[in-house]
């Protein structure tokens, strides 16, 4: 795999401006090109391994369920009843016995989605089930994991995308894991989601900010920068003693994870795809965090932990402390979110310079401008014509 790409010559050091982290125009032309057309993840396959259990998903004003049928089949569909427009199963997640029943009037669904009936049918006009069912989504299950999308967009299929990871992945057997609810991310920041990724998308700030990570990776961490629509970053352990509890306590617990190749048995892998998801590969198990954005200045992140099903009391140890090595980061990330994005409001404020050790920070923000290059402009649009704005550019092929 690559490792430490360098930057060209005379890149460009700045990033986005400082109206792209708090313009609600902004934020709706975000959720229109790249949230609704994007893959977003959902949930593992065996979050839904028994017949009628169902994750819900939210996003842009979009909402989907994903549900395993009676046939053992998973299938997503947006939760929307044909009738009202009510949340069909309005709980996070859960189990229906034989149908998905709407609280709002009582229509029910079967677990395939197809419309099972109708509550004082004698009062509607004639109605052909097979034209009133739930509606589909595009889904797609790689390495056990779930993703949907509400439209069709710029992405390939996701197994496409992540391909140059599968070697990689692949002794995880990550289709096989099962959710360790006690290490779940559900954490509502005031940031705008960009704020979140561009704390995340560089390791420059590793050193001075998570003293508990550097003393887990210390010199041997790298990020690459995202290409078409991925990127990597991997923290070798330094096996030198230090000061953290958490972490020497982690190194010196840790069992040999013997599924692994002997490399990966001492790291911690992260893969990012675009827009808003990161998978870790740890050797004692397997995370992923996600930005869900609420408002221009709202975002919800949330993640969960992914654990062997035969693991050892040892191992299970070693993965406490590393969830708890990932707390004490991400209680540390959120200042540093919280601080750089109310940052772009300020008078003061007049862009950023990157260091070349930031640099998949601006790869990420090339990605977003590709596709709403009207990020490139330095001040915000006139109030009603950003849409309109960002239209033009990229008729005129300008990004």
């Amino acid at each position: 795999m690559t490792k430490n790409i360098s930057p060209p010559k005379d890149w460009d050091r700045s990033g986005l401006p400082g109206w792209a982290y708090f313009s609600q125009e902004l934020f709706d032309l975000e959720c229109a090109a790249i949230f609704k057309t994007h893959w977003q993840f959902v949930c593992h396959v065996n979050e839904v391994a028994q017949s009628g259990a169902y994750v819900t998903f939210d996003i842009a004003g979009e909402r989907a369920v994903v549900i395993r049928g009676t046939d053992g089949q998973v299938r997503a569909f947006h939760n929307l009843c044909r009738h009202r427009g009510s949340r069909v199963v309005p709980d996070a997640r859960g189990t229906c016995n034989k149908a998905m029943i709407c609280p709002y009037h009582g229509w029910a669904y079967n677990l395939d989605g197809s419309l099972r009936g109708i509550a004082n049918k004698d009062t509607f006009p004639p109605m052909q089930a097979e034209k009133w069912g739930l509606k589909p989504l595009d889904m797609e299950i790689w390495n056990g994991l779930i993703f949907i999308r509400f439209q069709p967009g710029p992405q390939p299929a996701v197994a496409e995308i992540l391909t140059r990871f599968d070697a990689e992945i692949a002794p995880y057997d990550l289709a096989n894991m099962i959710p360790a609810t006690s290490n779940s991310l559900d954490d509502v920041i005031p940031v705008n989601w960009k704020s979140i990724r561009d704390v995340d998308n560089e390791g420059y700030h590793v050193r001075q900010a998570h003293p508990g990570l550097h003393q887990l990776y210390g010199d041997g961490y790298f990020d690459e920068p995202f290409d078409k629509g991925t990127s990597r970053s991997v923290g070798t352990f330094n096996e030198a003693y230090g000061h953290r509890w958490s972490v020497r306590k982690y190194r010196e617990i840790l069992p040999e994870a013997t599924h692994l190749p002997q490399p990966q048995q001492r790291q911690w892998i992260y893969f990012g795809m675009f827009p808003n998801f990161v998978l870790g590969l740890y050797p004692d198990s397997v995370i992923f965090y996600q930005e869900l954005p609420k408002t221009a200045t709202e975002t919800l992140q949330r993640g969960m932990c992914y654990r062997r099903p035969d693991e050892s009391r040892q191992m299970k140890v070693a993965r406490y402390l590393s969830g708890r090595i990932d707390r004490d980061t991400g209680g540390e990330d959120q200042m540093l979110m919280v601080w750089s994005c109310e940052a772009t409001k300020s008078s003061a404020y007049d862009g950023v310079v990157f260091s070349d050790l930031e640099y998949g920070v601006k790869t990420y923000h090339d990605h977003l401008r590709h596709l709403l290059p009207v990020m490139e402009q330095t001040t915000v649009p006139e109030l009603g014509k950003m849409a309109r704005k960002n239209a033009d550019i990229l008729a005129k092929g300008i990004t």
